[in-house]
């Protein structure tokens, strides 16, 4: 029963990703409150290890539909990768109470980012000169990337509004982009999580699966519907889950 609750979750995770990003926001959350006793990095190696095939799908789907900028996100893809290196050899160290006392707030921070992003990234039209434009995307991939690794939800749509507003990229270049820095962000993470054992891999691949259906039909409902349809669904979602994050960070551990 466990592992159908966690392929459902990731099944729904696949399809926000691939539309809107921030599917980790589903399946992370999912995973503390299906496995509660579980080491927090093992439920976060286990979620990059489903997550990442989603994204893979969800890369190449996009780069089909715009002209990515390769130039650019090559070495902005290599120094995510680092940045999530890093920040998953962090939560290897850190004390578990603090990572599941983080996630409302971080939850909060992106429901309040996605309520505000409305008529952001509509013309895309890059902003910086060839080298300084790859420099702050290396930058931008190295923070973000660092996160990432440390927590990871809401990491797509973090990269999403940064290329956004720091690149001047429409939504479509930066959600492109943001799957491509993505998929070098989760392959770091998961290589480091696996040294250090940190990965269910029975779980992982079959929740994988359901990612990869859920970014395959998430893909066809914002052809159909536009991402105006997910995003309702987004919020109410992001909503809940800091409600459900909240009472067990503060209220269970009280009472």
């Amino acid at each position: 029963m466990d592992l159908i609750l966690a392929s459902l979750a990731s099944l729904l995770a696949g399809g926000i990703d691939s539309i809107v990003g921030g599917g980790g926001l589903i399946l992370v959350p999912a995973l503390f409150a299906i496995y509660p006793s579980a080491p927090p990095a093992t439920l976060l190696g286990t979620n990059k290890s489903a997550s990442v095939w989603g994204t893979t799908i969800a890369t190449w789907q996009y780069s089909r539909r715009v002209q990515m900028r390769w130039g650019v996100m090559l070495p902005a893809a290599l120094a995510a990768l680092v940045g999530s290196f890093f920040g998953a050899w962090v939560v290897t160290v850190i004390n578990p109470d603090f990572l599941r006392r983080l996630l409302p707030f971080v939850l909060v921070v992106v429901l309040l980012y996605t309520l505000a992003k409305k008529d952001m990234g509509r013309t895309h039209a890059p902003r910086h000169a060839p080298g300084r434009e790859t420099a702050l995307a290396c930058l931008i991939g190295a923070t973000i990337g660092w996160y990432d690794g440390f927590f990871g939800p809401g990491t797509g749509s973090f990269f999403i509004f940064l290329l956004v507003r720091v690149l001047g990229y429409d939504f479509l270049n930066a959600s492109a982009s943001a799957k491509l820095l993505n998929v070098a962000t989760n392959l770091a993470a998961i290589a480091l999580f696996a040294m250090k054992g940190h990965v269910w891999w029975h779980i992982g691949l079959t929740m994988a699966v359901a990612n990869v259906v859920g970014s395959l039909i998430g893909t066809r409902l914002a052809l159909k519907h536009g991402a105006g349809f997910v995003r309702g669904v987004f919020i109410f979602v992001v909503s809940a889950l800091i409600v459900k994050t909240g009472y067990d960070a503060f209220v269970r551990t009280i009472t």
